[in-house]
């Protein structure tokens, strides 16, 4: 390894360590990675998207012929039988579920959660925070109900009291999230999501399945869509970005239901023949384009990871010889003071903002401080290298991303060289 950053004898033996143990891994996803990227080229040729398709719109963007095309795209990708991807009008992953939850649910509906509790920022969508949303319009403002299943203490899809609560007949939605959040459950299969769907459409077939599938995308030959899911929807500064989207989400699934959540982005009417792309055609085709490759560069970065901090002693989730579902992978460093150590040092590794020295703060939607190490070209942007953690026991850090492995490996080791230099470990 070059000599370009300050990294000790005693963390540069433990990377070569951890880099032999994870080529087998690193194999299979350049298998992983090959067959996704074939797959996105095809849909590619298949819907002839061409140079025209890059062009802009302004107002009202009627007869956007890149974004109509994009839509196309993205349903094929996702074998899904409609979808739309939007840049700006979808402001982020919480945004676009929330249109999902608000475009298919009506008062008197059962918001069913089969996965525990969902990721922080969503409670206050659904009014489950404590009161802190409530009269702001939550759907618990306009009648819809929330239920939930955990996961059994194995840390499985609790499938019984799936079929026995999926079963009551106001359940309009069995809601998944494929990731784990601020949580040390593992992610979800794409085995575990069909199996799940194939319950909850056995026993109540007025049921909608929805997956959150943020991190997700790519991780896995076949996405939820293609394997019993009703809808989905993810972030594009996440996977489906490729680390070229500058903002958005997108949704796909079934017509009838992208057609709902579609009158809820815009207004009924209109649906999805208004939305001016603004200029943002090409950085969409470009990181859906990309996102196959980025996605397998994110997972060797989180097997890296596991494998080097496996080596240093820690408890780490995915193991670094596990099969991985999502990109992320969480640490678990014990304290609050190794966890901030972590990021400062991640962030030194970043390519914008390496300077700075990230902080604990009060971030918006957390009950906790949040510590976030994230210098990204795109804010936010989760596919890029980032850790962040609430400062609440178990101490864990979430990584996530790397948009090559070999920036993401010097991260990985400046984390743990932060840790070394401050005594830590």
């Amino acid at each position: 390894m070059g000599k370009f950053f300050e990294i000790s004898d005693t963390i540069e033996a433990a990377g070569r360590r951890a880099e032999a143990r994870a080529k087998a891994q690193f194999a299979q996803i350049d298998a992983l990675t090959e067959y996704n990227q074939q797959k996105v080229l095809a849909a590619f040729g298949r819907c002839r998207v061409d140079e025209a398709d890059f062009g802009t719109t302004t107002g009202y963007g009627y007869s956007d012929r890149g974004r109509e095309t994009l839509d196309r795209l993205t349903a094929d990708i996702f074998g899904a039988e409609r979808a739309f991807i939007r840049a700006g009008a979808l402001a982020c992953g919480t945004h676009t579920l929330s249109v999902c939850l608000f475009g298919v649910l009506r008062p008197g509906d059962v918001l069913l959660c089969v996965t525990g509790t969902p990721y922080d920022t969503l409670l206050s969508t659904i009014g489950t925070d404590g009161g802190k949303s409530k009269g702001k319009g939550t759907l618990a403002d306009f009648g819809v109900r929330y239920r939930q299943v955990d996961l059994t203490s194995g840390d499985a899809l609790d499938l019984a009291a799936i079929e026995r609560e999926a079963a009551r007949p106001d359940v309009r939605m069995v809601y998944l999230q494929r990731s784990r959040g601020y949580s040390l459950r593992h992610s979800l299969s794409i085995a575990e999501i069909e199996a799940a769907a194939a319950v909850v459409h056995r026993v109540n077939p007025r049921a909608v399945v929805m997956v959150d599938n943020c991190y997700g995308e790519f991780a896995e030959k076949r996405e939820p869509t293609e394997a019993g899911a009703d809808l989905m929807a993810g972030s594009l500064i996440k996977n489906a970005g490729g680390g070229v989207a500058p903002s958005g989400g997108y949704v796909a699934g079934r017509a009838d239901l992208v057609e709902l959540c579609a009158c809820r982005l815009t207004t009924p009417g209109l649906g999805l023949e208004v939305g001016a792309t603004l200029g943002q055609n090409r950085a969409l085709f470009m990181g859906l384009f990309h996102a196959p490759h980025v996605v397998g560069e994110a997972l060797k970065t989180a097997v890296f990871a596991a494998a080097l901090f496996e080596d240093l002693g820690f408890s780490v989730t995915p193991r670094a010889d596990e099969a991985r579902h999502d990109i992320i992978e969480a640490i678990c460093l014990e304290n609050a003071e190794r966890l901030v150590a972590f990021c400062q040092g991640l962030q030194k590794g970043a390519p914008v903002d390496a300077y700075v020295t990230p902080e604990p703060w009060d971030m918006p939607g957390y009950d906790n401080q949040v510590i976030m190490a994230a210098g990204a070209f795109t804010g936010g942007s989760s596919i890029e290298l980032s850790a962040d953690a609430p400062l609440r026991e178990p101490f864990a850090v979430w990584m996530q991303g790397g948009l090559n492995y070999h920036t993401g490996k010097v991260g990985v080791l400046l984390a743990a060289e932060e840790l070394h230099r401050r005594g830590l470990l």
